[in-house]
């Protein structure tokens, strides 16, 4: 792979073009020596900064596939079963704060949100719990209580689980699960929002230091270009997980009809996308207020491309599927 590429730095160019974003970066690894990496408008809006490699910055839910692996990882160490119901891990929870019964909701089907938990949206009333196994809700709930079922299961706090089963082994230096303190570690970018913090419209207002504890296990980490590389070619080929772990990673449910991302099929915290042109991929996306991303690559884990924006106001979707359209 040569050192430029056109037609992605046209694609990173076009998402901040009129204002559609503070700024983007891209980093594409395609088994070459040197990754290619890009990218247009500004990392700080009051200096006119640029974006550049080694930025920390919010990765919202692809933090799910972070969960998934290390309560995959538990299953292999006998800690707990993928049959597990909640119940047994967090007697009485779901019933109180959901109205749900936790023992016919199993770990799988937290997952792979086919629990019957609705989302839980700040500001907004709660829907009803459906009956588990009947369809697929994608929901923060379901990885909420899966974070809550790791710290049960060990004894040790999810953030430090994480690092056991994936930042170490890894040598992931730069992800992490803020807890305490919710200050960037490292360089980042300046995150921007056109929401607050119950999802209505607002004016364009910087949410860099915003307290965003309560994203947790559903989308509270935080990462880089070059670690979400490592991570997700390391999970696509095999080398965390063994294989009947592998294997239930990547059977996956139909979102069809509950109008989430088009086109996808989800896993345990990570999901299938076929793009327009016929491609499918597999990785994940996370949205947060001030930060959209997306690490995807081939099923082999041999091409990775993983994009951020920092602000959460561009069409999520539209967004990144032009940007991986160009290379996959």
């Amino acid at each position: 792979m040569p050192l430029t590429d056109n037609a992605l730095q046209r694609a990173l160019d076009q998402t901040v073009a009129d204002g559609g974003g503070p700024g983007v970066v891209a980093e594409l690894r395609d088994g070459q020596a040197e990754p290619w990496f890009g990218t247009a408008g500004v990392a700080d809006l009051a200096t006119g900064r640029r974006r550049s490699p080694g930025e920390h910055f919010r990765i919202g839910s692809f933090t799910k596939a972070f969960v998934g692996t290390v309560v995959l990882r538990l299953a292999a160490e006998g800690r707990l079963t993928m049959d597990d119901t909640v119940a047994k891990w967090l007697p009485g929870v779901v019933e109180e704060h959901l109205g749900a019964d936790g023992a016919t909701i199993t770990v799988r089907q937290l997952l792979n949100h086919t629990s019957g938990l609705p989302d839980a949206i700040p500001g907004q009333e709660t829907p009803r719990p459906e009956d588990p196994g009947k369809r697929f809700i994608y929901s923060k709930v379901n990885y909420d209580l899966s974070g809550m079922i790791v710290e049960q299961a060990t004894g040790s706090t999810l953030a430090g689980e994480i690092d056991r089963h994936v930042a170490r082994p890894l040598g992931l230096t730069e992800t992490y699960l803020p807890t305490g303190d919710q200050t960037f570690r490292g360089p980042h970018a300046r995150h921007y929002s056109k929401h607050d913090e119950t999802g209505r419209p607002t004016e364009i207002h910087d949410v860099t230091d915003a307290d965003l504890s309560w994203a947790g296990a559903a989308g509270g980490m935080v990462s880089t270009t070059s670690d979400l590389h490592r991570f997700l070619s390391a999970l696509l080929r095999g080398s965390l997980l063994p294989p009947a772990q592998q294997e239930e990673l990547f059977t996956t449910v139909s979102t069809d009809g509950s109008g989430w991302v088009p086109d996808t099929r989800y896993g345990l915290g990570v999901y299938s996308q076929r793009l327009p042109g016929g491609a499918t991929l597999w990785g994940g996306g996370g949205y947060i207020q001030g930060s959209m991303s997306y690490a995807m690559g081939d099923r082999e884990g041999t091409r990775l491309l993983v994009s951020n924006l920092n602000g959460d106001w561009n069409d999520f979707q539209e967004t990144f599927a032009r940007l991986f359209s160009t290379r996959f």
